[in-house]
């Protein structure tokens, strides 16, 4: 018989208890029949159908549909309206939902289930569909969601050569608040039953089996199969590993991976691939074109941005390297989580924002393939709104999310979430099951999913603490050991997430992926200056043909003031190299009519003056290069 889902066991027991069943959730999808009816085991039907066979297999002798369309039918079963209304003396099925002093369905219905010769079945579809708003709702909807009430409460058994049945009205709805919920509150007559989508159970058994083979082209499958009977090992790694990246994925949804993957001719090894061409469309998965040779030379290129940080660089990259060889999360029992988790911790302008955009430019080729998003714009309650979707009926809920429409446009991605512990803790919620199930439903009912991003926090706890009176006092300084500076940093974040939040759970989902950056001591800071000056007269000589030098004299002056200000890092340098460097020079530059084709020498920066100054001296170039 294979696997009954929870939503078919439960109609089972409360269709012969109760006589008002709800039916939400999943109801536009196609179900596999688990029963021998009059149709083969393992047929997948509409629900409707699906019903309509469960009931005429239970002994039901008379099923009948309605909508506020069509009004009473039955498309499966020649006869069986004219049975109905022969039951309730009614002469056409074609009967409006709202009460209007002379014949309503709800009417009808109460006459039919109040009778005890003849076990009925009403099945009540698109019922979210006939009223506009429960909060909005008009007199005769009123009476007419009453007498559906009233027809619950007086409902008849009836006996049969299969037993006792229950005369019944099954509701069919998106959600069950989209009817009155003075109807099914406290009303001990009605069990309201949610359809999930597919099982893994129900997955797994539809793609093995004699199922398997309608997956592939006929000749594609006859080539690959004989090698997957020697190692069925394999096949069965294959089959899981589909199962669990559909997680979450209607019935109909996968017969359309199934004609995808035969259309699309994919092997066996490859039927994978059918998902994200489904999710993503049309799009290059960047993971399975990485340049192995550039991962290995990944290390130099990474510090040659982020200096003094070897340790972070290090734990970055083997991020990278557990993505190409199939190995992210596979500790877990979820197949669609993110690429990989990271958590940057330390102190400002040390290089943690920088790391993020060079792991974007080297996975995508692009800097802005790093998507950020500043945490301390969703501090309020109602923030996730803002970053999810806002639900149906509230403003904007058009627009979508931002973080969903990021990623439903960009999947393959770094994700940086900066200084996450601004975020509301109701936003950090969310985050646990991105962080658990790769996916997200947005506002508007469409899952995104995470499971081909790279995410990452950054933080600044444990760097401060914050005294009763709301000073600051710093909890690190740079005077401090780097091993020091971890353990001091790992314990302010294990304090927020356990403490202060109480939420430890969030932690456990990094992991051992927290990476603690260190300050930035005068010997990086050194090379970073050099860096900026490099990049600075690099520039200027290709684009504007002016070579700069600079002696020691100037170059110890900016050393000595980067030296002064390592307090705000690498940001702190940026700082004074701007300050003491580029804003006087291009003042001298500009003041001498000075704009391309040139040799200047920077001779000596007077930062003790106000504004800076800088004395340099110049030799035209004859002849542009």
């Amino acid at each position: 018989m294979g696997y009954i889902p929870k939503w078919h066991r439960e109609l089972d027991i409360f269709s012969r208890i109760k006589p008002l069943v709800i039916l939400e959730g999943n109801v536009y999808d196609s179900y596999r029949l688990p029963v021998e009816c009059d149709m083969p085991e393992g047929s997948v039907l509409r629900l409707t159908e699906y019903l309509y066979y469960y009931y005429k297999n239970t002994g039901y002798e008379n099923i009948v549909f309605y909508d506020s369309i069509q009004g009473f039918s039955n498309c499966y079963e020649s006869g069986s309206l004219e049975k109905f209304l022969a039951v309730t003396g009614e002469s056409s099925g074609n009967v409006p939902f709202r009460n209007n002093g002379k014949s309503s369905a709800p009417a009808v219905i109460r006459k039919a289930v109040a009778q005890n010769t003849c076990p009925v079945a009403v099945i009540m579809d698109f019922a979210s569909r006939y009223i506009v708003s429960p909060e909005n709702i008009s007199q005769a909807e009123v009476e007419s969601f009453t007498l559906l009430l009233k027809a619950s409460m007086e409902s008849q058994d009836v006996r049969t050569s299969n037993g006792t049945l229950k005369n019944l009205i099954v509701m069919i709805v998106n959600k069950v608040n989209d009817i009155p919920p003075w109807f099914y509150l406290n009303n001990p007559n009605e069990k309201t039953i949610f359809l999930q989508t597919p099982s893994r159970e129900e997955r797994e058994e539809m793609i093995k089996g004699t199922a398997f083979r309608s997956f592939f082209d006929r000749n594609i499958f006859a080539d690959d199969i004989p090698y997957y009977e020697q190692h069925p090992d394999e096949l069965l790694k294959i089959q899981q590993k589909f199962s669990a990246l559909t997680e979450g994925f209607s019935f109909t949804e996968l017969n359309s991976l199934r004609k995808l993957c035969k259309n699309e001719k994919l092997n066996i090894r490859n039927m994978c691939d059918s998902i994200d061409l489904y999710k993503y469309g049309i799009k290059e998965n960047p993971w399975k074109n990485l340049n192995i040779q550039s991962i290995r030379n990944a290390e130099k290129d990474f510090l040659k941005r982020v200096k003094g940080q070897d340790y972070a660089v290090s734990k970055t990259i083997d991020v990278i390297k557990r993505a190409v060889v199939g190995m992210s999360g596979i500790q877990g029992s979820s197949h669609t989580r993110p690429k990989g988790v990271l958590f940057f911790a330390g102190p400002t302008g040390t290089g943690k924002t920088e790391t993020a955009k060079t792991l974007a430019e080297k996975l995508f080729g692009d800097e802005a393939c790093c998507i950020r998003f500043d945490m301390s714009e969703y501090s309020q309650s109602h923030s996730d709104q803002k970053l999810l979707g806002a639900p149906p009926g509230y403003v904007g809920y058009e627009a979508g999310g931002q973080l969903t429409n990021a990623v439903r446009n960009n999947p393959f991605s770094i994700l940086l979430f900066d200084e996450i512990e601004k975020a509301h803790p109701s936003i950090l919620d969310k985050f646990l099951q991105i962080l658990e199930d790769g996916r997200m439903t947005d506002g508007q009912g469409n899952t995104v999913y995470f499971s081909e991003c790279i995410i990452i926090f950054t933080s600044n706890l444990g760097i401060y603490t914050t005294n009763p009176d709301g000073t600051r006092k710093a909890d690190v300084t740079s005077d401090m050991s780097y091993s020091e500076v971890i353990k001091k940093v790992r314990r302010g974040i294990e304090n927020y997430f356990k403490l202060e939040l109480g939420r430890p759970e969030i932690l456990n989902r990094i992991g051992e992926n927290i990476v603690v950056y260190d300050f930035i001591r005068p010997d990086v800071a050194r090379q970073i200056l050099d860096s900026q000056l490099e990049r600075i007269t690099g520039r200027m000589l290709s684009e504007k043909n002016l070579r700069i030098k600079i002696t020691e004299q100037a170059y110890t002056a900016l050393l000595e003031n980067s030296l002064a200000n390592l307090d705000n890092g690498g940001r702190g340098i940026g700082n004074i190299v701007e300050n003491l460097f580029i804003n006087p020079f291009s003042r001298w530059l500009f003041d001498n009519g000075i704009f391309e084709n040139a040799t200047v020498s920077v001779d000596s920066v007077n930062a003790d003056e106000l504004p800076v100054t800088v004395c340099c001296t110049v030799q035209r170039n004859s002849t542009s290069s």
